[in-house]
């Protein structure tokens, strides 16, 4: 009707942008278990509110985390 296609709307991206950050999230979630052990629910919250661009740095960070104090460490220096 207008020349547009759903994948052009502004509302499609924002659908897509927000699936891809829950799954980013989900996997941080997941590796971040494994490796340093469960998660406080402040520390679920935190990483709930960062961007995808953050969660992508966080997922090469906590490669080289070997405990909870690293992960707090870098999400301290986001602050």
């Amino acid at each position: 009707m207008l020349g547009i296609t759903l994948k052009e709307t502004r509302v499609y991206r924002e659908i897509i942008e927000e699936g891809e950050q829950r799954g980013q999230q989900s996997l941080i979630f997941r590796q971040l278990t494994r490796r340093v052990g469960e998660l406080p629910q402040d520390v679920r919250s935190q990483i709930e509110t960062l961007s995808i661009e953050q969660l992508e740095n966080l997922g090469e960070a906590l490669l080289d985390f070997t405990s909870m104090a690293d992960l707090l460490s870098w999400l301290d220096r986001l602050s």
